[in-house]
C-alpha cells in the first residue's frame, strides 16, 4: 500500500516562506483570536541560529488595505518609543506576518511595567483624532477619520459622535441587533457627549491601541507585555482603559495603579460606560446576542440613568 500523500500546508503559510524566501519546516495553528486565522510558522535558513519560527495571520475575503493598516498601526505605536510591538516582516493583501513572540505568564512586575508604558503612550500627541486619509479596522469593521486632521481638544465629542458611535449604531440596527429603545438611548448620549459632566475635561488626541481588550495585550516569556492587533489612531486615552476593563486582563488593578501614579486621571470610573460603548456596539454588529442590550445600558449608565 502506498504511503498517504502529505497534507499540503495551510496556505498562509506557504505564503509566508514565499514572502520571506526561506523554506517551510512546519507550520501550526495558534487560537486567541476570533476574526482571523493564525499560525506558528516555522521557516528554514532562519538567521542569527533561531528556531526559525514566526507568525502569520490571514483573513479570506479581506480588504485591499486590511493587513497594510494593522502594519500601519504598529508602526504609529512603535514610532512611539513606549509600549513594546512585534517586528513586521510583511503585509500584503493575503496574509501579515510578524516577528513569533514565545507566550509566557504575567506577573506583577510585567503588568506594572505594562501600566507605566501604557499611560507614556497615552502621553504621545496624535496629529489628529482618527486616522485621516489612512485606512483603520476594528476587527474587521472599518472606522471612518476626519477628511481633514482635527486636532481641537474640544473637537472629540463630535469626532467620537460621528466617526465611532453613530456608523456602529446604525450598523447594529441594520444588522437587527439593537433595540429600538437602546438606538435612542445612544442617540441621546451622542446629542450630551459635549457635555463636560458626561465626557469629561477636554481631551487631546493621544496615540491609543484602540482595540485594547486582553487577548491583544500578549504577555512573552521575557517578562514583556507585548501589544498586538492594534486599531492605533489618534483617540482619548480612556478608551484603551475601558477596553481592558470591559472584558478583564490578567493582574489588571496592578496595571492600573501603576498607571495612574504616572497619568492620574480624576473621575475616570464614572466614564467608563461611556468608553466601553463603542466596543460594545462592535460587538453587537458582529455577534449579536446580548451585546445590543449592553450597549443601550452603558448609554444610560454614560448619561448618569
Amino acid at each position: 500500500m502506498a504511503a498517504p500523500s502529505p497534507r499540503p500546508a495551510p496556505r498562509p503559510a506557504a505564503r509566508t516562506a514565499e514572502l520571506l524566501g526561506r523554506p517551510l519546516r512546519a507550520a501550526s495553528p495558534v487560537g486567541g483570536g476570533s476574526i482571523c486565522d493564525a499560525y506558528r510558522v516555522v521557516l528554514g535558513d532562519a538567521p542569527g541560529g533561531g528556531d526559525g519560527a514566526v507568525f502569520a495571520k490571514a483573513l479570506d475575503a479581506a480588504p485591499a488595505d486590511f493587513f497594510a493598516a494593522e502594519a500601519a498601526g504598529l508602526a504609529r505605536l512603535r514610532a512611539t518609543g513606549t509600549v513594546p510591538v512585534p517586528e513586521v516582516y510583511a503585509a500584503e493583501r493575503d496574509v501579515l506576518v510578524l516577528e513569533w513572540l514565545e507566550p509566557g505568564a504575567p506577573d506583577r512586575t510585567a503588568a506594572e511595567r505594562f501600566g507605566r508604558l501604557l499611560a507614556a503612550l497615552h502621553e504621545s500627541p496624535a496629529p489628529s483624532w482618527g486616522t485621516p486619509g489612512e485606512p483603520c479596522y476594528l476587527g474587521p469593521l472599518p472606522l471612518t477619520s476626519p477628511r481633514e486632521p482635527v486636532a481641537d481638544p474640544a473637537a472629540w465629542p463630535r469626532f467620537h459622535a460621528e466617526h465611532r458611535l453613530l456608523p456602529l449604531l446604525r450598523a447594529a440596527v441594520d444588522s437587527g441587533h439593537l433595540a429600538p429603545q437602546d438606538a435612542r438611548d445612544i442617540e441621546r448620549l451622542c446629542d450630551r457627549l459635549g457635555d463636560e459632566e458626561v465626557s469629561g475635561p477636554p481631551q487631546p488626541p493621544a496615540v491609543i491601541h484602540g482595540d485594547l481588550w486582553s487577548g491583544n495585550v500578549h504577555w512573552t516569556a521575557d517578562g514583556r507585555a507585548v501589544l498586538i492587533d492594534p486599531a492605533a489612531q489618534g483617540g482619548h486615552p480612556e478608551t484603551d482603559l475601558a477596553m481592558l476593563q470591559l472584558f478583564g486582563c490578567p493582574e489588571l488593578p496592578r496595571v492600573l495603579a501603576a498607571y495612574e501614579e504616572v497619568r492620574p486621571l480624576p473621575g475616570r470610573q464614572a466614564r467608563v460606560p461611556l468608553h466601553q460603548l463603542q466596543h460594545l456596539l462592535v460587538h453587537a454588529v458582529l455577534f449579536g446576542g446580548g451585546y445590543g442590550a449592553s450597549s443601550g445600558a452603558a448609554a444610560r449608565a454614560a448619561l448618569g440613568g
